[in-house]
């Protein structure tokens, strides 16, 4: 086999051939066509250490665009590149059929106030729903896509956002989670939540949106996999510089995230007593001051 010597790391514009993620994995070859992957998701006969699993990809290798999942609405842009995000959304809100509506709700496990508040909409063109991500005033950065069995796309022309319901009350703990879905989960179970889109994304409007809402404390619903877990404790590490108090939960074994969770059987008790059992990440602050010539600890 031939040695593979340079490895770089996969990015939002050279998304990895294996998962299909953004972060976290490492490719070889030329940049239009790579030629092994070290997927850090997929398994592979092959382990690479802590990195993830080798995947010895075709010679003729694929090339980055076709793996880049967005979907160009060309017939709502205005101008030549831009597109009305914020009206879209609502074409796609008032497309919804309360019949199909139900349909959603029912098999996702979840109920329709909460898909409501998160400003969910149809669109006919795609047959996917679509699930607005704003940032922390409110306005619509993209529009994420889910088609039939759970299909996630992108509407060309937004970028990533928060997913964050209509209404939301500031009381007891800010719960973020990870998607739309596992958002509207734990807002059945009655707490305030957000959901960030991705594992790892959205840090910074996170950040803006607890400086904006000022929770008393932030708990973030990790789902139980390792980019999961990683990606909260990242998070947890910056958001303790600003708000009292950062904690991270994951739901039981065997259990994949907040929405399966709730599917099973969780009520707000069971989330509650989970948040009340975690550790407390707050920010600690050392310094050393100088007197005399000699450094002391503070």
């Amino acid at each position: 086999m031939k040695t593979i010597s340079k490895w770089q790391r996969v990015g939002k514009r050279r998304l990895c051939p294996i998962c299909d993620k953004p972060d976290w994995c490492l490719y070889s070859g030329p940049e239009d066509s790579p030629t092994a992957v070290i997927c850090a998701r997929i398994e592979s006969q092959k382990r690479c250490g802590e990195s993830g699993w080798l995947h010895i990809l075709d010679t003729s290798g694929p090339t980055w665009s076709p793996l880049i999942r967005r979907i160009e609405l060309s017939a709502v842009r205005i101008g030549t590149d831009d597109i009305n995000l914020e009206s879209l959304a609502e074409q796609y809100q008032s497309a919804v059929k309360g019949e199909a509506f139900d349909k959603l709700a029912e098999s996702l496990g979840l109920s329709i106030e909460s898909l409501r508040r998160l400003g969910v909409g149809w669109s006919a063109k795609h047959s996917a729903w679509a699930f607005p991500m704003l940032d922390a005033q409110g306005k619509v950065l993209g529009i994420r896509l889910r088609l039939h069995g759970g299909k996630k796309l992108s509407v060309k022309g937004g970028r990533e956002g928060l997913f964050i319901p209509k209404t939301l009350d500031n009381q007891g703990p800010l719960l973020i989670a990870e998607g739309p879905t596992d958002t509207a989960a734990l807002l059945d179970l009655g707490f305030p939540a957000v959901g960030r889109p991705s594992c790892t994304g959205g840090v910074k409007l996170l950040i803006e949106f607890v400086r904006k809402y000022n929770p008393a404390s932030v708990v973030i619903v990790a789902d139980a996999d390792v980019p999961g877990q990683r990606g909260a404790e990242n998070l947890a590490s910056v958001l303790a510089a600003y708000c009292q108090a950062v904690c991270i939960i994951t739901p039981p074994a065997g259990v994949k995230d907040a929405r399966e969770w709730k599917r099973r059987g969780a009520t707000a008790a069971d989330v509650q007593a989970m948040i009340d059992a975690a550790p407390v990440r707050k920010l600690t602050v050392s310094a050393r001051i100088r007197r005399n010539g000699i450094k002391h600890g503070r």
